[in-house]
């Protein structure tokens, strides 16, 4: 029996997996491609020791990766099986499946799982890579990238509107912590204010002039996070922000001007540098460029990549999360088109 990957993406979203907490999922995964007649591998992810409960027992998290046996793929399809937060399962209605992961990306692997099954009928030599902590830090894809299986071609999935990437932006995750000391607001010349600090610091990061890439557009930047303080009555002896700057080029010049601009009011953390990624036409698939960011820049030893998947990136990450039906059939068809343009 042909897999539906409606049916799949209903039982993938069904599954809570917000990102560290991956292992309901990857279990299941493990156990369906058992099913389906691959072999199968977990490999393991290391967890943050912050979020290990003992007892809890929601600590465990892997990759999974399936290939028939003694097979090296030429093509291999990669997806993420961790979600952002808050979870909610799957509803739908004759058009769309509604719920976390729908698009982003249970969706996806089941497109992928689908297509994969067509392809091996058809003698192509396939894998199928689905990976940890992509909404986070990419330590999944990470991990993998130290355990590749000689594939020549990559194809990673995204919402993208069932439409080939041309590129995805970089990612720079950039920390501000600034220190000061306490005293009573009625007397603030004995204190010294790290929020002031950081305003400052914010309000100068936020006129520095940003990269632009002609065909691709601009470098954008968000603060996303800023916490500090104690009460109102009281200095603020700390203070911190997380940036998040989409990046179209190299982050050196990026990184140094950060560093000049804030100076001394504030430590500067750089947790997250993924880079820009270009990538090339295939046929006649209509094209885009993916404004976020993806595992790609940490796979760089599965092949060459590509970027593909149904669903909207607009819909990720909102309550709003879900994907057409329709779009699901079509990307099994799209993801068989390309691989076997790819390998043939």
């Amino acid at each position: 029996m042909p897999i539906d990957p409606i049916e799949l993406t209903r039982q993938l979203v069904n599954i809570e997996s917000t990102t560290y907490y991956e292992g309901p999922a990857g279990h299941f995964l493990y156990e369906f491609l058992e099913r389906e007649r691959y072999q199968v591998e977990k490999t393991p992810v290391s967890q943050p020791d912050r979020l290990l409960t003992p007892g809890a027992g929601e600590g465990e998290r892997f990759n999974v990766y399936a290939a028939l046996p003694g097979v090296t793929p030429d093509v291999v399809f990669s997806t993420h099986m961790d979600t952002v937060p808050p979870y909610f399962g799957c509803r739908e209605d004759d058009e769309f499946l509604y719920g976390r992961g729908t698009c982003d990306a249970k969706g996806i692997i089941a497109a992928q799982v689908a297509a994969a099954d067509r392809l091996r009928e058809a003698g192509v030599k396939v894998g199928l890579l689905f990976v940890v902590g992509e909404e986070r830090d990419s330590a999944g894809a990470q991990e993998a990238n130290l355990h590749p299986k000689g594939s020549k071609f990559l194809i990673n999935g995204e919402p993208t509107d069932n439409r080939l990437a041309l590129a995805s932006k970089g990612a720079l995750r950039v920390e501000l912590r600034a220190k000061g000391k306490m005293a009573h607001s009625a007397y603030p010349e004995l204190g010294d204010s790290a929020i002031n600090k950081l305003i400052e610091a914010l309000h100068d990061v936020l006129a520095m002039p940003l990269p632009v890439e002609p065909e691709i557009g601009p470098s954008t930047l968000n603060i996303g996070l800023i916490e500090g303080g104690r009460a109102p009555n009281v200095i603020a002896d700390k203070a911190e922000a997380h940036i998040l700057i989409r990046l179209v080029g190299p982050s050196d010049v990026l990184k140094e001007e950060i560093l000049k601009t804030v100076g001394d009011r504030a430590h500067v953390n750089f947790s997250l540098d993924l880079p820009f990624v270009r990538m090339r036409k295939v046929g006649n698939l209509p094209t885009m460029v993916a404004k976020f960011t993806t595992d790609i820049p940490s796979l760089t030893e599965w092949g060459e990549p590509f970027l593909l998947g149904p669903g909207s990136i607009h819909v990720a990450h909102t309550p709003d999360e879900k994907i057409a039906k329709k779009e699901l059939l079509e990307a099994v068809d799209l993801y068989y088109n390309l691989a076997t343009s790819l390998v043939g």
